[in-house]
């Protein structure tokens, strides 16, 4: 017996450290705006909204529309449309690398996941960004399901609904990624047309080609607390023209201050709000919302 061992008291217990339990990871999340450390499954059940702070986490395409849309009549438009490398595209990695990267990661075959169904009985076709793809960028695809998401709207003679979280257009598909900001423009041109309303919910964040085209042209033109909505953001426009840009410049609550935007809206309460906004601008009674 080593002199160490003799100093050691006799009832502690040596483990071997592959035998000690850890904490699984991902069971805590750390709030970035109120520095709460919360309980995943706690988050995930109050939509990923802080219930300290109501800091709203991002949050994918489908747990959104699973929390939105009613449980009855779901059906899923344009999930056939899959991307292609039609530029033969690579910069420090090929296109079809980071495609294959994106769907592993993701669940999703691209950045638009659209879905028919309704909202408090109201039917309705909405189509929702998922960042997590690619940062939420437009490509032919993109473009393609949006329209279709339109088509299928016009067909139904429903609302249309888009939910945006996008860094814009996607720079691996060049001009054809430019090309669905007039393409999506003029479905909405169809729709509007028809006489059927048009909601855009504006997320964390929305810039580039998106906000550019679309994101702005909604009848109604609803943003989530806090949520970066720009063209270029803060620190290009900084480091481009040197100047200092106010406190809260291009968040939800400073355009809607200019006018840009018609309301900011907690997300636990949007299936609500864009209720009672369908039902107004569908000249339905105000009892058809339950």
């Amino acid at each position: 017996m080593s002199w160490l061992e003799k100093l050691l008291p006799p009832k502690i217990q040596h483990t071997d450290p592959a035998d000690r339990r850890t904490i699984p990871e991902g069971l805590w999340i750390k709030c970035p705006s109120c520095e709460t450390v919360l309980y995943k499954s706690d988050l995930e059940q109050n939509q990923n909204v802080c219930p300290t702070c109501s800091h709203h986490h991002r949050i994918s395409a489908r747990a959104r529309l699973d929390v939105f849309l009613d449980n009855e009549g779901r059906f899923e438009v344009g999930q056939e449309v899959l991307p292609v490398d039609a530029l033969k595209f690579k910069d420090s990695r090929k296109y079809p690398e980071r495609l294959k990267e994106a769907m592993d990661n993701t669940g999703e075959t691209d950045a638009l996941v659209v879905m028919g169904g309704a909202v408090h009985n109201i039917s309705v076709v909405v189509a929702c960004f998922e960042f997590d793809f690619m940062g939420g960028s437009m490509g032919s695809v993109v473009g393609e399901r949006f329209v279709r998401g339109v088509e299928t709207a016009i067909e139904q003679k429903v609302p249309f609904i888009c939910f945006t979280a996008t860094g814009g257009a996607r720079m691996q598909e060049g001009l054809l990624s430019l090309m669905q900001m007039a393409k999506t423009n003029a479905s909405l041109t169809r729709l509007a047309k028809k006489g059927l309303p048009f909601i855009s919910i504006l997320t964390d964040p929305t810039t580039g080609g998106v906000s550019a085209s679309f994101a702005f042209m909604g009848d109604i033109v609803i943003a989530e607390p806090k949520a970066l909505i720009c063209f270029a953001g803060p620190r290009v426009i900084e480091s481009t023209l040197r100047v200092t840009l106010p406190a809260g410049f291009q968040r939800a609550e400073f355009l809607q201050d200019k006018g840009a935007v018609d309301m900011v809206s907690d997300r636990r309460e949007l299936r609500r709000v864009v209720a009672n906004s369908l039902a107004m601008l569908l000249r339905q009674p105000a009892d058809a919302v339950v």
